[in-house]
């Protein structure tokens, strides 16, 4: 069904994660000093914070997390990792597949 003559209409997805927040990254804990003379972190215990830390065209970046959302963020890196285990699975049973029709067409060629 088409919405128009170029683009396609698009269907409800059926994955309950559709839509869901998906990240690519590692959690890690920043740890600092603030620079009071008076604190704690001038002491040797710095303040810790979350914080997400992913790379973009070679350069990393870190986004520090508020504690709120620092479980939506566990949940996002491990439905990227879930995905990418399954495109991967995917991708090595196209390339047995793949094998197998060219073995076969050898096979044939040959005879």
């Amino acid at each position: 069904m088409l919405t128009d003559m170029n683009t396609p209409a698009r269907s409800k997805p059926t994955d309950p994660t559709a839509g869901a927040l998906l990240l690519r990254g590692s959690l890690i804990t920043l740890r600092r000093r603030c620079g009071k003379h008076s604190c704690r972190c001038a002491r040797g215990q710095p303040h810790c914070s979350p914080a997400l830390s992913f790379s973009t065209q070679g350069k990393t970046s870190i986004l520090t997390l508020t504690p709120d959302i620092l479980q939506e963020v566990r949940m996002a890196l491990q439905r990227y990792r879930h995905q990418q285990q399954s495109l991967d699975r995917q991708a090595k049973a196209g390339l047995r597949q793949l094998a197998r029709r060219l073995q076969q067409a050898r096979q044939t060629a040959r005879r």
